[in-house]
């Protein structure tokens, strides 16, 4: 008789998944981890602040003792550390315990920052891989979490059933500064059109309507992706000046900012537009939202821009041609 029931597994559905190092354990790399956990790796983490793992211990996790210890437990680490600089301080110590190991850096930076930690690697024996997270921390382990990598494609290929845990991996291309290129471009492109809501609801608000109740028309008519979500669940919170930062705080959203404008001024493109982000990122900071999260920059544009009334004035100045607009100063 014809079996029309499921294929037989393959071998590569029924072999237990290989053992994965995650270093860094803040608000993404501790969801890294699990992730990694809930999906059958055995995970070894390591984190300067040791106490961050006692939920993943719990849970089957393994503590290393060291950087090294962490190295040698697993194919690959996945690094999720804040900055560059940071990767060096935490893995320089290990020595000759990174030759012949593989590294995913997962934090975000500028293209000049991957190229020297590619040459960085290269020169201690490391397979590397530059990346970058495309999803907030509660999507990560879905299908379509796009993770962006680039870098050498063997070392990519030799690691991608673990990688398709955390979602959708995308290899870019050879040169390993690619990823964290097309990260700073698509979260330029996220903070553009964040802002362009959140000043809309300012807008909107003015004349009394709730950033609930425009959110529904705007992100029905307008917004696809990753953001209708995120906007749609919090808009109601904007009515209330709720911003809670668990999942990133501005602070962390703004060292994002300033790597956009510092690529771009890498890049040789403009930088007006980027700056222009990063600095009412600052102005929400330093009115004490910093703690709070992205979103909580809506505030600052409820507020008139500063110096308003000395370019209000200039206007009233400048008298209106006969037909079309008045003159609008800069």
């Amino acid at each position: 008789m014809t079996n029309h029931g499921s294929a037989a597994p393959s071998a590569a559905d029924t072999r237990p998944a290989a053992p994965v190092t995650v270093v860094g354990l803040g608000p993404m790399g501790l969801v890294l981890a699990e992730t990694l956990l809930a999906k059958g790796h055995p995970t070894t983490v390591w984190n300067r602040t040791p106490e961050r793992a006692t939920d993943l211990v719990a849970r089957g996790a393994r503590l290393a003792g060291s950087v090294a210890d962490a190295l040698a437990a697993s194919p690959v680490t996945l690094m999720c550390l804040n900055t560059y600089d940071t990767m060096y301080e935490v893995f320089d110590p290990a020595g000759d315990a990174l030759a012949g190991r593989t590294l995913v850096n997962l934090n975000s930076g500028t293209p000049r920052e991957a190229r020297a930690a590619a040459a960085w690697a290269a020169g201690r024996g490391l397979a590397y891989l530059d990346g970058a997270v495309m999803v907030p921390p509660p999507l990560v382990g879905e299908p379509d979490a796009v993770f962006l990598y680039s870098g050498d494609r063997t070392v990519f290929e030799e690691h991608r059933e673990t990688l398709t845990s955390l979602g959708d991996p995308r290899h870019l291309g050879e040169d390993a500064t690619l990823a964290v290129l097309h990260n700073t471009a698509l979260l330029h492109l996220m903070y553009a059109t964040a802002n362009g809501f959140l000043h809309a609801s300012a807008l909107v608000g003015s004349a009394g309507v709730s950033a609930a109740d425009f959110s529904r028309l705007a992100l029905d008519w307008f917004l696809p992706g990753v953001l209708r979500p995120m906007l749609a669940q919090y808009a109601p919170a904007m009515d209330s000046a709720h911003y809670p930062g668990d999942l990133g705080t501005l602070v962390m959203n703004l060292n994002a900012l300033e790597h956009i404008t510092r690529t771009s001024a890498e890049q040789g493109v403009h930088t007006d537009l980027p700056r222009l982000m990063q600095q009412l990122a600052e102005r929400a900071v330093a009115q004490g939202y910093g703690d709070h999260n992205y979103l909580s920059v809506y505030e600052v544009f409820k507020q008139p821009s500063q110096g308003a009334g000395a370019r209000q004035s200039a206007r009233a100045a400048v008298p209106a041609s006969g037909d079309g607009p008045a003159v609008d100063l800069p």
